[in-house]
């Protein structure tokens, strides 16, 4: 896989959920390790904001609401720039679990 076609597949990896998954198929053929490492962040983001986003909810605050789509957004935003940037940066906090938890792909 060539470093433009890696960084591309990278890329297409944070744009949605649906683009997560369209990034794995890319990479399933030809393993490429910047590929696959950005496809875990950005599965891992994606996952642990449906997830946390539902008992979120139940808070009733919008304090604690845009507390939890800041924090997302500013994960999202640095691994895209990583992303864009050729760079393999772990997102702050979960990265390095992210990358444990997904090592398969």
């Amino acid at each position: 896989m060539s470093a433009e076609n890696e960084k591309q597949t990278a890329i297409i990896a944070y744009l949605t959920l649906i683009g997560t998954v369209i990034a794995i198929f890319m990479n399933s053929e030809n393993k490429s390790s910047f590929a696959s490492f950005h496809i875990r962040q950005a599965l891992g983001i994606f996952l642990t904001f449906f997830a946390l986003g539902y008992p979120i909810g139940y808070f009733d605050s919008w304090m604690v609401s845009s507390a939890f789509y800041i924090f997302f957004f500013i994960l999202w935003i640095y691994g895209f720039i990583s992303a864009l940037n050729g760079e393999q940066k772990v997102v702050p906090l979960v990265g390095g679990f992210y990358q444990q938890l997904f090592k398969s792909l």
